[in-house]
């Protein structure tokens, strides 16, 4: 899972420290009905790695001990952890934003028919990704049929009043197809919004363009391929130093299925821990008791791909 781990190691990627924690991004397991070219997560139907009910309970213990505001849900597919809607229900009930990172087809998978219904009740977020509005893009990183079923879910998700603009929040994630930067996150959503609009009749929120990490899967092809040093040299070409104030390391923590903490979802599938005062392997229940304000952010060389050019977050471009 870690190959790409040696040749990240060594960098001279501008040290970074955190500010206050305001997100906790919580993956609920590595089983997605899916597996995505792309996915750095080397998510797939096969993997069995999913959180535990006490886990889950801790996770709702320190949203209400640190108070934290927002709760972003990610896998695999997320929704296929049996404790998926008791966590959602409860940190709402705590006032916290939720956010589902959710591939659009679950929504269509047998069992998961209400699913749609109870984000909308729930008021969550969804943020969905689909790296194209043409079908052979799509199908082609994704699977075959991908394409159909995405938009058949956000047809769905349009049909309960999800991206008109009103308070059921509906955001797209697009990734490059290959070893490329992504276009300028502005244009590309305009396009987006015509094209699915006119095509299919489907309206969204916002676009977020995400940087491909050369790390798992993605990384492992890039290597396959003979393109992984071209790949970061592009990624350092384009680093922005602008973008360090806004990456999204700063202010959130990631937890990996078994409650264990790191400083990014890229840096959990590294297993590269968080560490706060020398000591490593933090733990959910260590926020319970000590924060992580003002802590190092452990950085290798794939951060560059969170800097480089228009920048590259969970939320999208950061210029």
């Amino acid at each position: 899972m870690h190959a790409t781990l040696p040749l990240l190691k060594a960098t001279d990627f501008p040290p970074l420290t955190r500010g206050k924690l305001d997100t906790l991004q919580v993956n609920l397991g590595y089983r997605c009905n899916q597996a995505c070219l792309h996915c750095h997560v080397n998510a797939g139907p096969d993997r069995k790695e999913m959180m535990s009910g006490e886990s889950v309970d801790l996770v709702l213990a320190v949203l209400r001990a640190r108070r934290i505001a927002a709760l972003d849900l990610t896998g695999g597919a997320p929704e296929l952890n049996a404790h998926f809607r008791r966590l959602v229900t409860q940190a709402r009930a705590l006032g916290a934003r939720v956010i589902d990172r959710c591939n659009l087809t679950i929504l269509n998978e047998p069992g998961f028919e209400d699913l749609a219904q109870f984000l909308a009740e729930e008021r969550v977020e969804v943020t969905a990704s689909l790296p194209c509005y043409t079908q052979d893009n799509v199908d082609r990183q994704r699977g075959e049929h991908v394409f159909e079923s995405s938009i058949l879910g956000l047809r769905k998700l349009n049909a309960l009043g999800y991206g008109s603009g009103g308070d059921l929040v509906l955001n797209l994630v697009y990734n490059p197809l290959g070893p490329y930067l992504p276009p300028a996150q502005a244009k590309l959503e305009a396009d987006y919004k015509r094209e699915l609009r006119e095509r299919f009749g489907v309206t969204f929120d916002s676009l977020y363009t995400l940087a491909n990490m050369p790390i798992a899967r993605f990384g492992s092809t890039l290597v396959s391929h003979g393109k992984f040093a071209s790949y970061m040299a592009l990624l350092k070409g384009a680093h922005n130093a602008a973008n360090l104030d806004g990456v999204m390391c700063r202010t959130l923590v990631s937890v990996d299925w078994r409650g264990f903490l790191y400083d990014c979802d890229f840096n959990q599938m590294l297993g590269i821990p968080l560490v706060v005062r020398g000591k490593p392997r933090r733990h959910l229940a260590d926020l319970l008791h000590e924060g992580v304000d003002g802590a190092p952010v452990a950085v290798a060389d794939h951060c560059y791909g969170c800097t480089a050019g228009q920048g590259s977050s969970c939320g999208g471009a950061l210029a």
